[in-house]
């Protein structure tokens, strides 16, 4: 069977699984203009606030996850790990190859998405949570059958919620240490930068919405200048200044060495789990 070009225009986009993700995904898309709501389906779900959530915005509650399918062009797997296999098979006679299939679950293979899908025009993504806020980062890698208009209608729906890059699956682990769990370490820093606030004097409040505001305006800095951060570091170490008094107390305590430290110990817990 000769693979069938998504409608661009008029595809339909059906989620399978109501989440958090789901939902971050299908509001990104809709305030960006990418898919109007009507256009965008999900099952009722056994919580009903999820299916509230979805609904508040415009998106079609279907009855089952059957029916999803059946309405769909385009169909994101949102769901548990530990379900996707049971979730798919038991959806593999209606996953026909003029579907495109699309999953975010966490450190589910491409292989294993094909294999339980009955063919390989699939697509896994791996966002992070700030695509709550429109600011995912996100990386996707492309199954044997996935065309490049697929890719692309992928990358739009995506970028909707944020950035993302296409990479070979085989850096997966090494995406969910670094963009997976890094915005934990960055809520760590910003709470340690706030504590150090208020260890120096300042009042809660100000010292956490100053820390929340400066690691944003740092990120905003390395993002918007192309600059190295290292070169944007040195901008602001002046010779015996204040900002090189903190740097090296944060060498000597092995600052950069433990986040590099972190990102690694997830990725390989990112392989132990796949």
């Amino acid at each position: 069977m000769d693979i069938v070009p998504i409608p661009a225009d008029t595809y339909k986009l059906g989620f399978i699984g109501a989440g958090k993700m789901a939902e971050s995904i299908a509001r990104g898309a809709v305030r960006s203009g990418v898919i109007p709501a009507s256009r965008i389906l999900t099952a009722s779900h056994s919580n009903s606030s999820r299916g509230d959530a979805f609904q508040s915005f415009g998106v079609s509650l279907l009855s089952s996850n059957d029916d999803v399918v059946r309405e769909s062009n385009v169909v994101i797997f949102s769901v548990k790990p530990q379900v996707v296999k049971d979730v798919v098979l038991k959806l593999n006679p209606l996953l026909t190859k003029n579907k495109l299939l699309v999953s975010v679950a966490a450190g589910v293979k491409l292989h294993d998405l094909q294999e339980w899908a009955g063919h390989n025009r699939f697509i896994r993504v791996m966002p992070n949570t700030p695509a709550a806020v429109g600011e995912a980062a996100s990386v996707m890698s492309l199954g044997g059958a996935a065309t490049e208009e697929d890719a692309n209608l992928i990358a739009k729906l995506f970028g909707s919620i944020g950035k993302i890059w296409k990479a070979d699956e085989k850096y997966f682990d090494a995406v969910t240490g670094l963009s997976g769990s890094g915005p934990a370490y960055v809520y760590l820093a910003i709470e340690a930068l706030a504590d150090g606030g208020v260890a120096a004097g300042l009042p809660r409040d100000l010292a956490l919405k100053l820390a929340s505001q400066t690691v944003l305006g740092a990120a905003s800095m390395v993002t918007g200048t192309g600059k190295h951060p290292g070169q944007l570091k040195d901008d602001v170490t002046s010779p015996a200044g204040t900002t090189i008094s903190g740097v090296h107390e944060l060498e000597k305590g092995g600052f950069r060495g433990t986040l590099m430290n972190a990102v690694v110990a997830a990725a390989k817990r990112s392989r132990e789990l796949a």
